[in-house]
């Protein structure tokens, strides 16, 4: 494999990463800032590039950015709506409307389980040929993707130092409290769904364009992955502060694409995916543990190793 093979996959895997961590930008705000599991993501992400995919055919690329956008909103109130106003369980609400988008994104894509956007206009397609010419023609999805991610960082970090920001922050620290001070709970939860949502539907969005395709399966396995890539940068920046764990998420998601990337290079067969994710999680989640119960083991077992000794003295 030679040099500019190689850089060509990293720019790829780099692209995508940028597009999903959108999707880990609203995991961090509804599951590490809100506290709650939202497992609508599958849905809402190929709502996202459904809708965005049906306006630009009908002409209208940027328009497309903000109905992908108004669509996550709008599942995100229905999944707020469920736990919040009719007692249904956090988990069992993102599992309903999850469910539930499959046949509103049919419907979307006019009943058909593909959409084709190879002649039509898109925001990649616009802004590759505003580049054409320019040292930059070759990097213009990393251009978007780039822009976009930057710019939902800047606002998801001021919006949640914002006093309705720290209130949604409150709700997922401690709800009791967040209620004894006059703030009402179902609010802040509704308002951080949307949000998180929105920004699920944008990535959806953005894949789909640059993708130039919609498939109804295309959000299969995202909160898989969107959960890898959040543990992924917890993982490697740590704690800090807001924009710092952020830019974590960001770093996981391009982390996770380049393992993705690397496994497909090594003939791994494409229905073996899911089982790499799963993997990806798992370590994910052990070995920060494992690391802090290292000291504790490598104890014991130079405890175990002197008992050992002395018997056999």
């Amino acid at each position: 494999m030679d040099l500019m093979t190689l850089l060509s996959l990293g720019q790829t895997a780099f692209e995508l990463g940028l597009i999903c961590s959108l999707t880990v930008l609203a995991l961090f705000l509804s599951y590490s800032m809100l506290n709650v599991c939202d497992l609508s993501t599958d849905g809402c992400f190929t709502l996202g590039a459904a809708v965005g995919a049906a306006v630009a055919l009908a002409g209208h690329p940027w328009l497309s950015l903000g109905a992908a956008m108004l669509a996550g909103i709008c599942s995100g109130f229905v999944v707020a709506l469920l736990q919040t106003r009719m007692g249904v369980n956090s988990l069992l609400a993102g599992i309903i409307v999850n469910t539930a988008l499959y046949s509103i994104n049919i419907a979307v894509m006019g009943g058909s389980s593909l959409l084709n956007l190879n002649k039509t206009d898109t925001v990649f397609s616009i802004v590759r040929t505003a580049l054409d010419g320019t040292a930059f023609e070759n990097a213009y999805k990393l251009i978007v993707a780039g822009a976009a991610v930057v710019l939902a960082m800047i606002l998801l970090t001021l919006f949640l130092r914002t006093r309705l920001g720290l209130a949604i922050r409150a709700t997922g620290d401690n709800p009791d409290m967040v209620r004894s001070s006059s703030i009402n709970p179902v609010f802040t939860t509704t308002v951080g769904l949307c949000a998180a949502n929105a920004l699920t539907g944008l990535s959806g969005c953005l894949l789909a364009q640059s993708q130039k395709a919609v498939d109804i399966n295309l959000g299969t396995g995202m909160v898989t992955i969107a959960l890898a890539s959040l543990l992924i940068g917890a993982t490697v920046m740590g704690r800090g502060g807001i924009f710092k764990r952020a830019l974590g998420v960001v770093l996981g998601a391009v982390i996770f694409r380049l393992v993705y990337t690397v496994a497909l290079r090594l003939n791994m067969p494409a229905f073996m995916l899911k089982l790499v994710s799963s993997v990806i999680v798992v370590l994910a989640i052990s070995v920060p543990y494992l690391r802090s119960r290292w000291p504790m083991l490598r104890r014991r077992m130079a405890h175990g190793r002197v008992k050992g000794g002395r018997e056999e003295c």
